[in-house]
């Protein structure tokens, strides 16, 4: 199959087909003599053209020129730091690339295998640019691909498109390619969004399509496009990544009541580009789904033994058949001689299909993270590592990725190695060296432990850049930056545009207005003025200030309680922030492990008693002593006040429990927040149901029932994504809040215990971070850190340690002393045990480990008798 619509140029005529600013036309009769100007240069056998894709009219006339002269084409990212790898592992015939400012074709080296005849263009498989890798598109994939979508986005001759998005890039060149096969018109601004006439271009320009990425539409709210009218676009189009749905929701709404429509759409590089589309007709209400497969085209579900799912509501991996399915892939030159070896595309995507017949993405099936329009394998990126010696395990998210490597090396020779390999800015990169990898009891790597432990970095900010130079010399990397540089004059892409967003907001509190016209001297200016705030997590937050609320409750008796609760709704917070991973994995010793170092200092008190008293405390060694069938002054257990040390590990239990269940874990894997509310209406119904099911009495508020909805409301705070599961959350929330304060409460503590937790999940779910003064972060840090250790210590100093002292002081002097002393106390085991961890594992890395390999070897390898 031929590629027509670039034969076709000539036929329409003086219609323009390259809008530039100020109005510069290219007709299609230019373009097309241009093309077959431009084809000369290409003359000879077919060959392997390489193009440096930048969006401007010389790229576009030699990507329409080389097709036209029958040759292949590779579209290589303008300045890739990744092209000499490339150019090894392909050896193109030509190259057309920019030279000393000026455009130029190189002849460099003919070659004498025969390309396939069918190969079309090879694009590099998004994240593996530079790790050899590259999907092979052939004539009839592009061409039944552009004609896909200029029927379902009912593209004419006289649509204007605006091309804002690479042509390196699938999505950008099937933009390109829809428009001219039907003698539409493209508008190319040749600048960023941002630029300061863009809006002003786009409205001059007559467009009647707009087509972006997530980030596009991040960009396009902060120069206002919402706010201005443009009387000739009828529709957009997002894909690349998942934009929210709060965001859909707002450009379809607008776009509809302007007589418009919004096209969210799906795809992969390996189909040509597109593979669904959510028609706009049916967009409301569905902004989560990716829809329906292009025409053309066809989607099926299959499970993990390749057997088709008929059934709605079922999740499996999406697989797409259609024409515009790839040839393959290819890792060197000679690949490039084979034909089509795929009928059908699968996505490594999990699905389900809703009864309209639209499908919904619920999950990776893959180890694959897409971040700004990349797919990154983590899989090549280790193949990558391999090569160059180091035994290395990827995991990451659609934010960034971290790598744990063995064998030496310097961190930061990793990460660089791997921002050449991936296309990612160093910034998306962490990089850890590990003594030897966690594995699992089949020898395989535990890349649940090492995602737990990735998240857990990124939670705490380790390895955040430095400041403002340091920012934007490892986002820009390997460019060299000068303090007179900015955003902007360096050419700053999507990629880097969402990175240096968030570190500046880390960094400064908050990303000035318009800081991509700034320079880096004028944004340091504003670091040194910033330096006395900084921003945290407001969970650390609350945690402090709730311990602080039970030592103070505890010595005054204040009608302030709820301190615990909030602990409490933060215990399951934290379980879904940061040990999803394992609990989707079913690895429940993954999430058990950590109690150790809870239950140490427990049961060093536990002991304690039990010498003083010189019998055990059986309830609490067993860990129930909160369920009423033991008492302290019976000395079967330690004081009520450990109840909370007791209920949070019979909590973690019920969560490894429940996640010991596969349905439910497929169940939480699809829809976390339905399922986290499903489990809020069960513990709801407990909580409800106690005091008539376990009559116990005023000791039934230390009861796992009676608290675990608490955390069940955090779990959800955690997962609610979109503002209406936040709105939802909020409303129930506050609803059982305000029943068990108000209608079951008589005290007035009890009411404002329950009415201050309507004020923490408000707080985690509309205010998940906050600047606050760096001294009192100082302060706030280390004392939510040792906050359990503070809960079980504070009250030995009013208790035993200055108790003598109690008669011969004021009492507010005492109850000062006991508050101060107890949260010293607590801190200061907090500090022993960090010290006491960090030297056994000194220890362990430096006598253990060698003896263990010692062993291992001889295990391998057993001396046999002479």
């Amino acid at each position: 199959m031929s590629l027509s619509f670039i034969g076709n140029l000539a036929n329409w005529g003086d219609r323009p087909a390259l809008v530039f600013p100020g109005q510069r036309i290219v007709t299609y009769r230019e373009l097309s003599e241009r093309v077959a100007r431009q084809a000369l240069a290409f003359s000879g056998p077919r060959a392997l053209v390489s193009i440096e894709a930048e969006l401007c009219e010389h790229a576009i006339v030699a990507y329409l020129a080389a097709l036209k002269a029958g040759h292949a084409v590779a579209m290589q990212a303008p300045r890739s730091g990744a092209i000499g790898s490339w150019v090894e592992a392909f050896a193109p015939d030509y190259a057309f690339r920019r030279i000393d400012a000026r455009w130029r074709t190189e002849h460099l080296r003919q070659h004498g295998e025969v390309l396939h005849p069918e190969l079309a263009m090879m694009l590099s498989t998004s994240g593996s640019t530079g790790c050899g890798k590259a999907v092979r598109l052939s004539k009839t994939n592009v061409s039944t691909n552009a004609a896909s979508i200029a029927c379902y986005l009912g593209l004419t001759a006289d649509d204007r498109g605006c091309l804002i998005l690479p042509l390196h890039y699938s999505y950008g060149l099937s933009v390109l390619n829809s428009h001219l096969a039907v003698g539409a018109s493209l508008y190319v601004p040749g600048g960023s969004i941002l630029d300061g006439g863009f809006l002003d271009g786009l409205a001059a320009s007559g467009c009647t399509n707009l087509s972006g990425v997530p980030y596009s539409y991040e960009l396009l709210e902060k120069v206002g496009f919402r706010e201005r009218r443009f009387p000739n676009l009828r529709f957009m189009t997002v894909a690349g990544g998942r934009l929210g749905p709060d965001v859909i929701r707002l450009y379809n709404e607008q776009l509809r009541a302007q007589g418009g429509a919004f096209f969210a759409m799906y795809g992969q590089t390996e189909a040509t580009a597109r593979i669904a589309y959510v028609p706009p007709t049916t967009l409301a209400g569905n902004e989560d789904r990716i829809g329906v497969a292009i025409p053309g085209g066809s989607l099926v579900l299959e499970n993990e033994n390749g057997e088709p799912i008929d059934r709605d509501g079922v999740a499996g991996e999406l697989v797409y058949r259609g024409p515009n399915v790839m040839m393959g892939y290819a890792t060197t030159r000679d690949d490039l001689c084979r034909g089509t070896e795929l009928t059908e595309l699968r996505t490594g995507d999990l699905a389900t299909r809703h009864p309209d017949g639209l499908f919904q993405i619920v999950g990776r099936m893959k180890r694959i993270s897409k971040i700004a329009g990349l797919r990154i394998a983590h899989d090549v990126l280790e193949v990558a590592l391999d090569r160059r010696g180091i035994a290395a395990a990827v995991v990451g998210d659609d934010a960034s990725l971290h790598v744990f490597y063995c064998g030496g090396g310097d961190a930061e020779e990793v990460r660089r190695f791997l921002a050449q390999a991936s296309g990612l800015t160093l910034a998306h990169l962490k990089a850890t060296p590990l003594a030897e990898m966690p594995r699992l009891a089949s020898g395989k790597i535990d890349y649940n432990a090492l995602n737990m432990a990735a998240r857990q970095a990124a939670a705490s900010g380790a390895g955040d850049a430095g400041g403002i130079e340091e920012l934007f010399a490892q986002v820009f990397y390997p460019m060299r930056v000068k303090r007179t540089d900015s955003f902007l004059s360096l050419g700053g892409d999507s990629l880097r545009f969402v990175q240096l967003s968030l570190g500046l907001e880390k960094v400064l509190g908050a990303a000035p207005d318009a800081w991509e016209t700034l320079s880096i001297a004028q944004l340091s200016v504003q670091e040194r003025q910033e330096t006395t705030t900084r921003r945290i997590g407001t969970d650390l937050v609350i945690r402090a200030l709730a311990i602080l609320l039970v030592v103070l409750h505890h010595e005054t008796l204040w009608p302030i309680p709820g301190g615990s609760a909030a602990m409490v709704v933060l215990a399951g917070f934290s379980l879904a922030r940061f040990q999803m991973g394992p609990l989707l994995a079913g690895d429940g010793l993954a999430i058990l492990r950590p109690l150790a170092q809870i239950l140490v200092p427990y049961y060093l008190i536990v002991a304690a008693f039990a010498l003083a008293w010189g019998e055990v405390p059986w309830a609490s060694v067993f860990l129930v002593g909160n369920v009423g069938l033991a008492t302290p002054e019976a000395r079967q257990m330690v004081p009520y006040l450990y109840w909370f040390i007791e209920a949070y590990c019979q909590m973690m239990l019920v969560f490894v429990g429940l996640f010991a269940i596969p349905p439910l874990r497929r169940f939480v894997s699809a829809r976390p927040f339905v399922a986290g509310m499903t489990l809020l209406v069960f513990a709801l119904a407990a909580r409800l149901a106690l005091p008539l099911l376990w009559p116990i009495g005023n000791r039934q508020i230390f009861t796992l029932p009676w608290i675990f909805y608490l955390a069940v409301i955090g779990w959800c705070a955690a997962v609610a994504e979109e503002a209406r599961q936040r709105l939802i959350l909020l409303v129930a929330g506050t609803g059982a809040f305000l029943f068990f304060g108000l209608y079951e409460g008589v005290w007035i503590g009890t009411k404002i215990k329950y009415l201050l937790q309507i004020a923490v999940l408000a707080v985690l779910l509309y205010r998940p971070r906050i600047a606050i003064p760096r001294w009192v972060a100082e302060l706030i840090l280390p004392l939510s850190a040792a906050g359990f250790h503070i809960y079980i210590l504070h009250r030995f100093v009013p208790e035993l340690l200055i108790l003598p002292l109690q008669s011969a002081l004021p009492a507010a002097v005492f109850a000062v002393l006991s508050i101060v002393g107890g949260i010293a106390l607590g801190m200061l085991a907090w500090r022993g045990q960090r010290a006491v961890l960090k030297k056994m594992a000194e220890w362990q890395q430096r006598e253990v480990r060698p003896l263990r390999s010692l062993v291992i070897g001889a295990l391998r390898f057993p001396l046999r008798p002479l």
